[in-house]
């Protein structure tokens, strides 16, 4: 029996060989994959440049609404106060960045954060460098016909070229706005991202505000072991647990943390507030917990 579990980073499914198919049967697949691991809230990361736009994909996941949380992925350069309240009005409780133009800190992005957080919409941030299609640290092309196919499949894309730099992605960023929208939830993705972990730890200690993300797959998970990151350089009350993976990889994702978590020896209480609560709080959908007096 698997932990009652709030995923705060699914993406809405996306065909990515087929991008003009109904996306009804995946979305389905989804959900049915989100029930065996008894994840019973999910921050859906919904829209944006990819698959489905914001409204359909809302009216995609209303047979859903008990258990996702939409979470409307955002471009910062178009999106603004009206926006977000619009997105707000629709049905979306959080938002998601990725791939900026500029640092998330931008003053040009505040009217933005501003409206997010008068409306206790928590935000989502990707942070580090932007995962590929092979991880090269794990494999190659040259010996792994499996990265050889995904290699001659990425050469034929017609335009890989585009402007996205991590170090418009930094935990430091979530430092300015956290400061400067001190009841806007952030959520760092990934850690804080492989070559952050430093500056995700620091930021998560003095910043109320701040939490981060364990999605990122088996080398952050490494990591996060071998650096003592949870609990350790991060309280366990500024973590949250995330997927961010294909459907059919969710099961194997949550298993490897029922066991790490395990390993670590973290007890019920600390491990209930990864899995959920730190989450469920963020989104409003609980108080915070305070010690008494």
């Amino acid at each position: 029996m698997y932990p009652r579990i709030f995923d705060t980073h699914i993406h809405f499914p996306h065909d990515w060989e087929n991008p003009g198919a109904d996306p009804t049967p995946l979305v389905e697949r989804l959900f049915e994959r989100l029930a065996e691991c008894n994840i019973q809230k999910g921050a859906i990361l919904s829209g944006g440049r990819w698959g489905p736009g914001h409204a359909e994909c809302l009216r995609l996941l209303r047979p859903y609404e008990n258990v996702a949380v939409p979470v409307a992925v955002v471009d910062p350069e178009v999106t603004g106060r009206k926006e977000v309240w619009r997105l707000y009005e629709m049905g979306y409780r959080g938002l998601k960045m990725i791939g900026v133009k500029r640092p998330y800190d931008c003053p040009d992005y505040f009217p933005m954060y501003e409206a997010a957080e008068a409306l206790g919409m928590p935000i989502v941030l990707h942070m580090g460098v932007i995962g590929g299609w092979i991880d090269y640290a794990r494999t190659h092309p040259r010996r792994d016909p499996e990265a050889a196919r995904r290699f001659r499949r990425m050469q034929e894309w017609p335009n890989m070229r585009r402007d996205v730099s991590a170090t418009r992605m930094h935990p430091f960023h979530l430092d300015t706005i956290a400061n400067n929208f001190p009841a806007l939830k952030l959520i760092g993705a990934h850690l804080g991202g492989t070559g952050n972990y430093d500056a995700a730890a620091s930021v998560a200690r003095w910043r109320p505000n701040v939490f981060f993300d364990l999605s990122g797959g088996e080398t952050i998970e490494r990591h996060a072991v071998e650096r003592k990151l949870i609990g350790g350089e991060i309280a366990v009350e500024k973590l949250t647990f995330g997927s961010d993976c294909d459907a059919d990889e969710i099961r194997t994702h949550v298993d490897r943390f029922v066991k790490i978590f395990d390993d670590l020896g973290l007890s019920a209480d600390e491990q209930d507030r990864i899995w959920y609560v730190n989450a469920a709080e963020i989104f409003g959908l609980q108080p915070p917990a305070l010690a008494e007096e």
